[in-house]
């Protein structure tokens, strides 16, 4: 078994993965920013600053693999993309592969297309800002990273998150950075969308990509 930290593991889809992980009996620990009411058996929790990186290096030290699930709201609305290299730069010196937890927005419609973030007049725009700041991941600050480091940005369909928290089927499709659901932008389970993160955390096969998940 393997031993995977969670950076932002009390959030939805970080708790989805942490769960996920402990069921498989791997190691885990969850660093966040608070602990939560119900914790998962087995699981270290670590509470702390995302931005401290001092207490993240703490918690990558040793990792098999790291997990980055933060979102850009709250008080890392202007850090995200910085908090995220340096995580990218300690899980290299850890030589820790490192899966983030995307946006569907980070995908493109078809193949050599525009990713969907060009063109946000679908979406509010209270969201522009985190939706963009999720994509300059894998547009701009994953590419740039140390050429030691293996990295996976995992996109959800397009229906993911703790509005519509759907139920577990036990399966899923994987694709590519072009969206397997394209038109409405599909959906998949908080359980679902973990049961694949965490296969393609132990399949250890996906290196500097960009992939997603979907019914």
């Amino acid at each position: 078994m393997s031993r995977i930290t969670v950076i932002g593991g009390t959030g939805y889809a970080g708790s989805a993965i942490v769960a996920e992980a402990a069921a498989r009996g791997h190691e885990v620990t969850s660093y966040s920013r608070s602990l939560p009411d119900q914790q998962v058996p087995n699981v270290a929790y670590v509470q702390g600053d995302a931005s401290d990186e001092a207490s993240l290096a703490a918690v990558i030290k040793g990792a098999d693999a790291v997990v980055g699930a933060l979102s850009p709201r709250g008080a890392l609305a202007d850090g995200f993309r910085g908090v995220y290299r340096t995580i990218a730069q300690l899980a290299d010196t850890a030589r820790a592969p490192l899966f983030i937890v995307g946006g569907y927005s980070s995908l493109r419609p078809a193949p050599g297309a525009p990713r969907f973030v060009t063109d946000l007049s679908h979406a509010p725009a209270e969201l522009h800002a985190e939706l963009t700041s999720v994509a300059a991941l894998v547009t701009d600050d994953l590419p740039a990273a140390p050429a030691t480091l293996e990295w996976t940005l995992v996109s959800p369909a397009g229906g993911f998150g703790a509005h519509v928290p759907g139920q577990r089927l036990g399966h899923y499709r994987v694709g590519g950075d072009v969206a397997l659901q394209p038109d409405g932008g599909g959906e998949i389970s908080g359980a679902d969308y973990a049961l694949g993160f965490v296969d393609v955390i132990e399949q250890g096969s996906r290196h500097r990509g960009h992939i997603n998940l979907g019914y």
